[in-house]
């Protein structure tokens, strides 16, 4: 009986969780995953040292070869054709597959979403779902079309959301190790697994029928790092939200004398300017309460509480902590 063969691409540790996930549930199942399609090694560190992705880590240590390509011209075809695989299995690679490169594969490719498609197309989803303040987080398995995430869907679950989440913690979880869970990586490896033996019946091979998007359509940037400077001027709800869904990168950010000023945790005060007898501009930090912490103005009378900060190329502390060492920071205008 011939096994399935599955190509499967990706690059960053989430998408190494999912791999993972992935060969463990292949044990005794008609399927195999026969390689890993991934970007080249990138210079890290202060000494620029060439390091792999985490997927091909991963790969290595599953003792699978690994593909790494900085453009899927002739010669990436050529050593993916050598494969021989059945279907291509994408999550986070970053890259765009070409119609000369899809063709290599009989049951073309499908692609691990994070976002209720087509709502949230692109590169952000799930950054863009905490951002909106969203109930819930969908994942999407899709079929890979020419068009940016437009593929019929193959597969759909929902992850609820209480409003604590950060992006790191919905993708990456507790770990910085290959094998941490995530609530991303988990409910999609479960889909993407889910696919697959369904794909594989003895020696016959067919993927799932899939259904058509539908519903409004939106789209999501790639971040860049000015993102993360914080408008006092936004309400503290707004501003919470993006210091959760700009977690790990490109993080909230602020200036105070100058010197640049990462706020890593927050959370909405109950109280408001309104409380204080003087007028208060956003930004102003507010006389500091102990057992509170740092209380920030924020657009429309609104208080951010910043209990996690980090002065540049230094390392992240506790509010008081922060207080221990911050001379003169009540009362200053952040911005």
């Amino acid at each position: 009986m011939r096994k399935l063969r599955v190509l499967y691409a990706g690059s960053p540790l989430a998408s190494a969780m999912v791999l993972s996930n992935l060969v463990r549930e292949s044990a005794g199942a008609n399927w195999e995953i026969v390689g890993v399609l991934t970007n080249p090694p990138s210079a890290k560190g202060r000494k620029s040292e060439l390091v792999p992705t985490d997927v091909a880590l991963a790969a290595e240590g599953f003792g699978i070869p690994v593909l790494a390509f900085d453009h899927l011209m002739a010669d990436a075809r050529e050593a993916a054709a050598a494969l021989k695989a059945d279907v291509l299995v994408s999550f986070d690679y970053g890259r765009i597959f070409g119609p000369k490169f899809l063709a290599l594969f009989p049951l073309g490719g499908i692609n691990l979403h994070p976002s209720a498609l087509p709502k949230y197309r692109g590169c952000t989803p799930v950054p863009a779902a905490i951002l909106g303040g969203d109930s819930f987080l969908g994942v999407s398995v899709q079929k890979i079309a020419q068009e940016i995430d437009e593929g019929d869907i193959l597969s759909f679950a929902e992850i609820p959301l209480d409003g604590t989440e950060t992006t790191l913690s919905l993708m990456d979880g507790s770990g910085e190790e290959h094998g941490k869970k995530s609530r991303v990586t988990d409910t999609g490896s479960s889909l993407l697994s889910g696919i697959l033996r369904a794909s594989s019946s003895g020696d016959e091979f067919s993927l799932p029928e899939a259904k058509a998007q539908s519903g409004e359509s939106s789209y999501t940037p790639f971040l860049k790092k000015e993102d993360g400077l914080i408008d006092w001027k936004m309400s503290a709800q707004e501003i919470e939200r993006r210091i959760r869904a700009f977690t790990p990168w490109p993080s909230c950010f602020t200036e105070c004398g100058g010197v640049k000023l990462l706020v890593l945790r927050a959370r909405v005060s109950e109280m408001t300017t309104a409380d204080i007898r003087d007028v208060v501009i956003p930004g102003t930090v507010l006389p500091y309460r102990k057992n509170v912490g740092i209380e920030i103005a924020c657009g429309d009378g609104s208080v951010l509480v910043a209990s996690e900060l980090q002065w540049e190329k230094k390392k992240a502390m506790d509010y008081k902590s922060f207080m221990n060492g911050a001379r003169n920071f009540v009362g200053s205008v952040l911005g």
